[in-house]
């Protein structure tokens, strides 16, 4: 039985924004990494080695690969695909973005949905801002919502209208300000779920009110040091129960999910990831995945 209600089912179709389609070239990456926030500009030929590498953990998995096409009207940060729309079992809710950089994307994706007889359950209209990457499955019933600076008020009261009338809970992070208005903070840069009783967390940026709810429904923690916070440690892609993907690197991270069961696939994500604050979650936007 398929389902979109889960973080870390087996995951079966996804669709992706390549580094050939996203980024473009070395030209279109010279002109938009200062403007959209990147730490540094990532280096092209680097970006395609890297994605090449992704893209085939997800094949080995025996996962359907899907692409968005290239289109002039969104920009390099259209790479990080899970932003623009999330998945439900009753169709997909086309976001609005809280990033002006970002503001085309979703239209962009939900032509590709329409021309593939995806269905869409509804879209977040203006003034509501709503990003994929502060959205998470907690259980088949029950949606995270992170309160941010992508995600505003009325764009979570837009969420909840669309899904009440499926009895789907709609449970809310109130997040930090952190670095502020201008940084890629969502709640999933905290948040990773890898199986239903196990997820990755970044404990000090976490509200207390939300990990205590955590903890109530019977999710035990791997916690991430402070040192692979920066470097995306918190950032895992589970592709089925305990089995994930994350970005290289985050040694400690890896060992604590390996010493937990889980079995750990790593790409180098210098270029694709890290100058852009984008690993695997973001890098991915999951439609199906196996009950």
């Amino acid at each position: 039985m398929q389902t979109s209600h889960s973080e870390y089912l087996k995951l079966e179709t996804v669709y992706l924004k390549s580094v050939r389609n996203g980024f473009v070239s070395d030209k279109v990456l010279a002109e938009q990494w200062q403007e959209l926030n990147y730490i540094s500009k990532p280096k092209f030929d680097e970006c395609i080695s890297e994605y090449e590498k992704f893209e085939t953990l997800l094949l080995n998995n025996y996962t359907e690969v899907k692409h968005f096409p290239k289109d002039s009207n969104t920009k390099i940060d259209s790479i990080y695909c899970r932003d623009a729309s999330i998945a439900t079992d009753f169709g997909m809710i086309i976001c609005s973005m809280g990033k002006e950089g970002r503001r085309l994307e979703p239209e962009a994706q939900h032509r590709i949905f329409k021309a593939n007889d995806i269905p869409v359950l509804g879209t977040i209209k203006a003034p509501g801002t709503l990003e994929g990457g502060d959205v998470a499955w907690l259980d088949k019933n029950t949606l995270a919502v992170g309160h941010t600076y992508r995600t505003n008020s009325s764009g979570i009261a837009q969420l909840k209208e669309l899904l009440a009338p499926y009895k789907i809970e709609v449970v809310v992070a109130e997040l930090p300000h952190y670095k502020g208005a201008t940084d890629v903070f969502h709640l999933m840069s905290i948040l990773s779920p890898v199986d239903k009783d196990l997820a990755v967390i970044y404990s000090p940026l976490m509200p207390i009110s939300f990990r205590n709810e955590l903890l109530h429904r019977g999710f035990s923690f791997v916690e991430v040091p402070e040192h692979e916070f920066k470097s995306m440690g918190c950032n895992v892609l589970a592709v089925a129960p305990r089995q994930c993907i994350m970005v290289a690197g985050n040694p400690y991270t890896e060992n604590a999910l390996r010493s937990e069961g889980c079995t750990v696939f790593t790409y180098e994500g210098k270029e694709i990831s890290n100058k852009g604050g984008g690993g695997p979650t973001c890098l991915t936007r999951p439609i199906h995945r196996k009950d």
